[in-house]
């Protein structure tokens, strides 16, 4: 699986670089036009600091160049077109599957149930390279009694990783994941992850996050990560 992995990469990286511009990148995250649901916005499982702290950051999507990153179940086309069940990226094997019956979809969108898995919103800086995300993790995420699964963390903060690493400098590919464990994580409350690219060098993003809750009086993991920069194929129109 890994030197498969390579092999995609190395075949990517001989291909015409998908456009680099700030608005084609955008294009694979914010679609003209699409039917799908956008699961980044605001339901009724949302706690109260999730809610308000999603409307600071919708202000500053106004006057301080922060944009809103909509989420959904699989990935789109610029013109909001549902591509395939896996990104052109992947290396997977999508043969036998059939994207009409949703065989596929984005892990941290797995759970259909409102509130009982991973709940989140993200807000990207492109002049700054940073990137928050709010994550209210449901009961279905479970790890010790009461609290959250730090597996489910560490999924939620690669799902971060790399969508800020991509927008950042088309990184695509993880070369190391390295998190630390500090406080239990209640269900249901609101964790904010503060994600910045400290450096891009050698065609390697290195990134880090902070976890912590609103006030900041409680610290969750913090994460060091380090992606591979890639250009992607231009995508033909449809």
């Amino acid at each position: 699986m890994i030197r498969r992995g390579f092999q995609v990469a190395a075949r990517l990286g001989h291909h015409r670089a998908f456009g680099s511009s700030t608005d084609s990148m955008f294009s694979r995250f914010l679609p003209e036009k699409t039917d799908l649901k956008d699961d980044a916005l605001p339901d009724a499982s949302w706690c109260l600091d999730m809610l308000s702290l999603d409307q600071e950051f919708l202000e500053k999507t106004k006057s301080s160049g922060w944009i809103k990153l909509p989420s959904f179940k699989g990935k789109t086309q610029p013109n909001g077109a549902v591509s395939g069940p896996c990104p052109p990226f992947s290396g997977c094997d999508t043969a036998h599957l059939s994207p009409d019956k949703g065989d596929c979809r984005i892990f941290t969108r797995c759970i259909q149930v409102e509130g009982q898995g991973f709940e989140y919103v993200i807000f990207f800086q492109p002049s700054k390279k940073k990137s928050v995300c709010l994550f209210q993790p449901g009961p279905y995420l479970e790890g010790p009694p009461g609290f959250t699964h730090g597996g489910s963390l560490a999924a939620m903060m690669d799902e971060t990783f790399s969508k800020t690493a991509f927008l950042a400098g088309e990184g695509l590919f993880t070369l190391s994941f390295n998190i630390r464990f500090k406080n239990l994580i209640p269900m249901s409350s609101l964790v904010v992850m503060d994600i910045e690219v400290e450096k891009i060098e050698d065609q390697k993003l290195y990134m880090s996050c902070i976890a912590h809750s609103r006030d900041q009086h409680s610290a969750h993991p913090s994460l060091a990560g380090v992606f591979l920069q890639l250009q992607l194929e231009e995508e033909s129109p449809q």
